[in-house]
């Protein structure tokens, strides 16, 4: 969920004589690392467990890690390029500025996918948590519930402070140390078969399909998403140029780490093969099973309540980001972008995304909605690594190896992630894509006119 940072100002003299405000440079990198975990959340994999299990014929701790290689890359250009357009902190930005306008289009649409996709994926996940404390209650009565639970709040303008953020972020990390010494209980009194059983989270001879393994990794990036998210902090940054780089780097290191132990974990409590009573939740089931029915409920709520702050803001996110479109007169000006006086949020597209999001819930899966927001960023991904490559390397003089094979090799990883993501996800996104292709080529008369903007404000009523 975003952490809001407060952006406290300096002032200096301008040219003309008057005062001009500039933002404080007062983020130092553990300040960066920090917003990092928190938007990621430090329990990102959890949610994902069950259907990583499936995915990746129990090899989810190696998709995991494999994920993050992937994301180190990748992480290491958006930290390059973050030194070049320390303003933007956007793929599209990148993209548009560094090889063409016309890609930076299409790198920004596939954005926005993801900015529609997150609410989603939250309404169902959430909805199948709150089933796990009141079964009887059916799954589509409790979407509505969260859908207008996320709609109400967004439309009277209620957010999270930076120190509630702060908090849950702290409570979650209490959450999981008592899950991993309690794992490490269960499984020290549980009988087991030698050192092979500590090795199958990693390799099962019996079920190990490559493609099954690029699968699961193709959704393991789910784990990562948000880290992208510290390059927007350039302005506000203690030697941006050294500090951006490592903590988007230290970042994705920290939570890969943290992530691959609560899978590991989770898969020594309940291996491959022993059917979950719920997909969607299954790690509430491992934390059950592990401590009992207490500690059930406990992540349940924790993971619940993640969610539903994540799905909050993502919503939020979505409708400034299509207020932005409304705003550049890429979607109708008259209804996206208009903004409520009284609340100062863009209320048309906060209910738009949220019937969207409601909809969608009851249309697709978890996992394939998950697949198919891996589908956008992992394009977002794969461009700003091209952008790195061309800034860096291509245009760069004298051309050095190191400005070569870290975006090369994080571009060709993400695009063999993302040609093996479900076919429905493919099917979908491509469907996406080329409707986003349609609209620009429309609205910028064949991409001759000016492009859309793609950068969300971080207030719509300036």
């Amino acid at each position: 969920m975003p952490y809001p940072v407060r952006l406290e100002s300096t002032s200096m003299a301008s040219p003309d004589g008057k005062t001009a405000v500039t933002l404080k440079r007062s983020l130092r990198l553990r300040d960066l690392v920090l917003y990092g975990i928190i938007v990621i959340q430090p329990v990102a994999p959890m949610p994902l467990f069950g259907i990583l299990m499936l995915r990746s014929g129990g090899q989810a701790v190696t998709t995991v890690l494999l994920a993050m290689i992937a994301m180190l890359l990748t992480a290491i250009s958006y930290g390059r390029m973050a030194q070049v357009y320390p303003s933007a902190g956007s793929a599209f930005t990148y993209v548009g500025q560094e090889i063409n306008p016309s890609l930076g289009f299409i790198t920004g649409w596939s954005m926005t996918m993801d900015y529609m996709l997150n609410p989603l994926i939250c309404i169902i996940w959430c909805s199948r948590a709150a089933m796990n404390f009141l079964p009887g209650i059916p799954y589509w009565i409790w979407a509505i519930a969260f859908f207008l639970l996320f709609t109400i709040l967004n439309l009277r303008g209620i957010k999270t402070s930076a120190r509630i953020n702060r908090d849950l972020a702290i409570g979650m990390g209490v959450v999981i140390a008592i899950f991993f010494v309690a794992a490490m209980r269960y499984i020290l009194r549980t009988p087991h078969d030698g050192l092979s059983f500590f090795t199958l989270p990693f390799y099962d001879p019996h079920t190990f399909r490559f493609r099954s393994l690029l699968g699961g990794t193709s959704l393991a990036v789910l784990t990562y998403i948000g880290f992208d998210g510290i390059s927007t902090l350039s302005e506000e940054v203690e030697n941006p140029k050294r500090n951006i780089l490592l903590g988007t780097v230290l970042t994705c290191i920290i939570i890969g780490v943290l992530s691959a132990l609560q899978v590991y974990f989770g898969q020594l409590i309940w291996p491959h093969g022993l059917p979950f009573p719920d997909l969607d939740t299954a790690f509430v089931y491992v934390a059950g099973r592990a401590t009992g029915p207490w500690f059930f409920l406990v992540m349940n709520l924790t993971l619940m309540v993640a969610s539903a702050g994540a799905g909050m803001a993502a919503q939020l996110g979505a409708a400034r980001l299509l207020f932005a479109m409304g705003r550049s007169d890429a979607l109708p000006r008259s209804f996206f972008g208009k903004v409520d006086p009284k609340h100062r949020i863009p209320r048309n597209n906060v209910i738009c995304v949220g019937v969207v999001a409601l909809l969608g819930a009851f249309l697709v899966s978890y996992s394939l909605g998950a697949e198919m927001l891996n589908f956008g960023a992992l394009i977002a991904f794969m461009g700003v690594n091209a952008a790195s490559l061309m800034h860096y390397y291509v245009r760069a003089r004298p051309r050095k190896i190191s400005n070569l094979v870290p975006p090369l090799l994080g571009g060709l990883i993400c695009f063999l992630l993302w040609i093996n993501l479900s076919r429905p996800a493919i099917i979908a996104g491509v469907i996406w894509m080329a409707a986003g292709t349609c609209l620009g080529a429309w609205r910028t008369h064949g991409f001759r006119a000016d492009l859309v903007n793609f950068d969300v404000p971080a207030e719509v009523a300036d």
